[in-house]
């Protein structure tokens, strides 16, 4: 359910979405912590989607012990090391074209199923969920050339403060830049209760210690000053192509690698894609 919420958009009246605005204000008045425990499980719960591209040759499976349970890990090729992270309700697979353009490029290509995705354990996922993850692949990865993201993926890296990050270059694509904005028009377009909403992201930043609030891409890519690529399409219906072209245009470290006609997922596996890398390394 959680995936047709982020990811719907319809902006236009709808009685479902007005039904829906009623009942969560409704049960969180009447039941709040039981009203916050079915939230978690509508909002945080992401599709477990199935595997969108063949398995490399070579490709090695191992798990990888993290903070937020077990992680399944996907490495190709030899030589210093790329992490690849992909979006909500994504898994590593969308990656595998990518991974063996990086392989055949003398580097070791290591993509990770974040908390709640793909093979890794988990029930419920968010960014903060997003970002331990990530800090466990890179403690477990030696000589870090570089990292690639794939939408929610890119917030997580840019909102991550570990040091092997410090002078990575980076190849984003699809990034979801302006990340709280766009999670709270979301799930007001949704017509989910706000007051619900943030009664349970009040919860999580007090797990974490980190306000919702504080999370900012954007402005974590212009205090960056490793090279940065950004490949977006045009038509992506999910994420703000015009906010990528603006970093590009802003910040003197990013540069801007349009696509059309490849939407938000496909755009992963683009020429465009295994082009910026080449550039980043």
């Amino acid at each position: 359910m959680s995936q047709e919420i982020y990811f719907g958009t319809e902006n236009k009246f709808s009685f479902k979405r007005s039904a829906l605005n009623a009942v969560t204000r409704l049960h969180h008045l009447l039941i709040p912590s039981h009203a916050k425990k079915m939230g978690r499980k509508l909002l945080l719960t992401p599709v477990r989607t199935k595997p969108k591209n063949s398995e490399p040759k070579g490709l090695i499976k191992s798990k990888l012990n993290s903070s937020e349970g077990e992680l399944s890990l996907y490495q190709l090729g030899s030589g210093p090391t790329w992490v690849l992270a992909h979006g909500w309700s994504g898994n590593s697979s969308q990656f595998y074209p990518l991974m063996e353009h990086i392989a055949s490029q003398g580097f070791t290509a290591v993509a990770f199923d974040h908390p709640a995705h793909g093979e890794s354990e988990g029930k419920h996922a968010h960014l903060p969920a997003f970002i331990e993850g990530l800090n466990a692949v890179l403690d477990s990865c030696d000589d870090v050339a570089g990292v690639v993201a794939h939408s929610m993926g890119t917030a997580a890296v840019l909102e991550c403060h570990h040091v092997k990050l410090d002078d990575a270059p980076l190849l984003l694509i699809a990034p979801v830049l302006n990340y709280t904005e766009n999670l709270f028009r979301s799930i007001e377009r949704s017509g989910y209760s706000i007051k619900l909403f943030k009664a349970i992201v009040g919860d999580i930043e007090d797990q974490y210690q980190r306000s919702i609030d504080s999370f900012n891409p954007y402005q974590r890519l212009t205090q960056r000053e490793a090279l940065t690529i950004i490949v977006h399409d045009k038509e992506d219906r999910f994420t703000s192509f015009d906010l990528s072209k603006s970093a590009s245009e802003h910040i003197k470290h990013v540069t801007l690698y349009p696509t059309t006609g490849l939407g938000h997922g496909r755009v992963m596996a683009s020429d465009e894609a295994k082009k910026a890398f080449d550039e980043l390394s």
